[in-house]
């Protein structure tokens, strides 16, 4: 919620803000029988505060000054005048108006450290992800080669030493690493592309048991020294996905 209300624009910002000023200041006029001015001083300092830790710095001063003139011409006698009876209310004015404007200023550099801070962590979250993937993708794209290049030295070097079917089995070990390979490279194109927005998820009603089956499937010949138990609950629904 508080993330929609600081993308929203300046205008925006601007009637929304003269709005909740107006809703407390309005508030407190309906309860001035029961509550002292000075109460009605806390009351529009926090909603400034409040609007401070969502907008920008211009409303939020806007807000503070219409919330400085509300409370003298509403509740600080003489009423429905700017003229301020006493010197000690008068100062009291001054203070507020001071307070309101500092407040809105720190609260809003507050946030917007905090929001500094916090793009900080994201991008290195980001860098720690892309070193993390480099990291994989390199040793899984090192062992088909490291395959291709050592299956092809021995066919090259040790033609007549090999038999046939020494031949055939590197031969094969060639096609399954170049097989490895190219899906390495398809899914880094994968990635880039929905990173960038140029192919979007599909999504549709998929069964689980199936999606589970064909991905053991595609990795028969990287599993065939391994065993492999698969158990999924039957009762499990289908879901939305690609």
């Amino acid at each position: 919620m508080l993330q929609r209300l600081t993308k929203v624009s300046k205008p925006t910002q601007f009637l929304i803000s003269i709005a909740l000023v107006i809703l407390a200041a309005a508030g407190c006029y309906l309860a001035s029988a029961y509550i002292d001015y000075k109460v009605v001083a806390f009351i529009l300092l926090l909603t400034v505060s409040l609007i401070a830790i969502v907008f920008d710095i211009i409303p939020v001063l806007v807000a503070a000054t219409l919330s400085a003139l509300i409370w003298n011409f509403f509740f600080i006698e003489p009423k429905y005048t700017v003229h301020i009876g006493s010197a000690e209310d008068g100062l009291l004015f001054l203070m507020y108006f001071v307070i309101a404007l500092i407040n809105a200023v720190f609260t809003n550099r507050v946030r917007r450290i905090e929001k500094q801070v916090r793009e900080k962590e994201e991008k290195e979250n980001i860098v720690r992800l892309y070193n993390t993937l480099l990291n994989s993708l390199s040793h899984e794209l090192k062992t088909p080669i490291a395959t291709i290049v050592g299956a092809t030295d021995n066919l090259l070097s040790g033609t007549s030493k090999l038999s046939e079917e020494n031949k055939k089995e590197l031969v094969e070990g060639i096609s399954i690493a170049a097989l490895r390979l190219n899906q390495q490279v398809e899914n880094l194109l994968s990635m880039s592309r929905l990173e960038s927005g140029f192919i979007q998820p599909r999504k549709d009603w998929t069964d689980i048991n199936e999606l589970v089956y064909d991905v053991v499937h595609r990795l028969e010949q990287p599993l065939k020294n391994h065993k492999l138990h698969i158990s999924i609950d039957e009762k499990l629904p289908f879901y939305k996905l690609d």
